[in-house]
């Protein structure tokens, strides 16, 4: 599949949006964070931020982005309406609980209780853009038990990593922090790595003989491509990544998506002053990057079935 910009952008920054919006809507009421309008202010400011960018850029993937309104009404049926339904319901309690916290007094009381709705609304909203994967069965490295779990726990990892780096620059970091965004590194790219593990083991589910019905003549092969010249299927579906490039990019996003990140956490938590507040940064910024280069490697590695009609021999 082509990884378009576009989509890797949204997913990747509403991911951390969602995943910082969820440990602010979670924490904040259940008093594991600083009660600080500040925190709420910027905290809350960075994650709408995050998710607003991460939705409009996904508005660029479409042919007619003025009609993106008329997917709303398909949530019965579609993932992605669910996603579009859930993401602009999550921005009410989210809004009233950013009020409650940086003008009213704080995350108590009703506007901790929009907190966790909020919350709620993050974790749901992640899941139904993983769902939008998973769910199509023409891509089998898609319709897979691991993509919605791969999906969740990224949001959590790049929204710990962003929410530590706004409590280093606040001086307002609690002890726990550290070892929840160690574990939360730990838990996203080890199921990332089972991921890998099982696609990479499973077999092709269809090929040109299952695709026609030929098996048993012996080995399909295409006499004359479809087409004379390169068209939209081919340019979308038709991408593809030698496995040996995919091996080294794998290597090379788990050391900036989680070895660094990793280093420098441990560094921006024992380091005093603004050298630990550059590293809580450059923790959160390496993070995301080696989210961002995971989520090409979803889309480039992904296999069509409509590319056998191209003369693809396997999907």
């Amino acid at each position: 599949m082509h990884p378009a910009p576009s989509i890797i952008l949204f997913t990747v920054a509403s991911g951390a949006g969602y995943g910082l919006l969820f440990l602010l809507g979670l924490g904040a009421p259940l008093g594991l964070l600083p009660f600080g309008p500040w925190l709420g202010l910027i905290g809350l400011g960075l994650a709408l931020g995050l998710i607003t960018l991460g939705l409009m850029s996904s508005l660029l993937h479409l042919g007619h982005p003025e009609r993106a309104w008329r997917a709303l009404s398909q949530w019965r049926s579609s993932w992605l309406s669910r996603e579009g339904v859930m993401a602009l319901i999550t921005y009410v309690p989210a809004g009233l609980f950013g009020i409650g916290w940086v003008f009213l007094g704080g995350p108590h009381g009703i506007w901790g209780a929009f907190g966790l709705l909020a919350a709620a609304g993050a974790a749901v909203t992640v899941a139904c853009t993983g769902m939008i994967y998973a769910s199509l069965k023409p891509i089998r490295q898609w319709h897979n038990p691991w993509v919605v779990p791969v999906y969740l726990a990224f949001s959590l990892m790049t929204g710990v990593l962003w929410l530590i780096a706004v409590m280093r620059m606040l001086g307002q970091v609690p002890p726990w922090a550290g070892v929840v965004a160690m574990l939360a590194l730990a838990l996203g790219w080890g199921i990332k790595l089972g991921y890998w593990r099982a696609v990479d083991a499973e077999p092709a589910r269809s090929t040109a003989e299952s695709a026609t019905g030929l098996g048993d003549l012996g080995r399909v092969r295409l006499l004359d491509p479809p087409h004379t010249e390169e068209n939209y299927l081919m340019r979308e579906m038709g991408f593809r990544v030698a496995r040996k490039h995919a091996a080294k990019l794998r290597r090379l996003a788990l050391l900036i998506g989680l070895g660094a990140p990793f280093l420098l956490t441990a560094l921006a938590l024992g380091q005093p002053g603004s050298m630990g507040t550059l590293a809580a940064l450059a923790a959160a910024v390496l993070g995301s990057v080696g989210a961002a280069m995971e989520r090409w490697l979803f889309f480039a590695e992904a296999t069509h079935t409509v590319m056998l009609y191209y003369g693809r021999s396997e999907a």
